[in-house]
């Protein structure tokens, strides 16, 4: 419990300071005789500010929980 708690305290930390992350999607590929074509794109994905706070509460709850047992 103590390392899930570690992990959603970090993760809402860096959802604050970087507000979502960036990932790639390949979404049309074609092979005409020898050729290839492949498109990627690029996309943002946006961590909402009250996420990266819920996670932080929530992994901070679990650590102090963890402390009373």
């Amino acid at each position: 419990m103590k390392i899930v708690a570690i992990v959603l305290v970090v993760a809402g930390i860096l959802a604050l300071a970087y507000g979502g992350f960036t990932y790639k999607k390949e979404t049309h590929e074609a092979q005409i005789g020898p050729v290839g074509i492949q498109v990627t794109e690029k996309k943002q994905m946006e961590v909402p500010v009250w996420a990266g706070v819920a996670m932080i509460v929530v992994g901070g709850g679990l650590l102090l929980a963890g402390r009373k047992k």
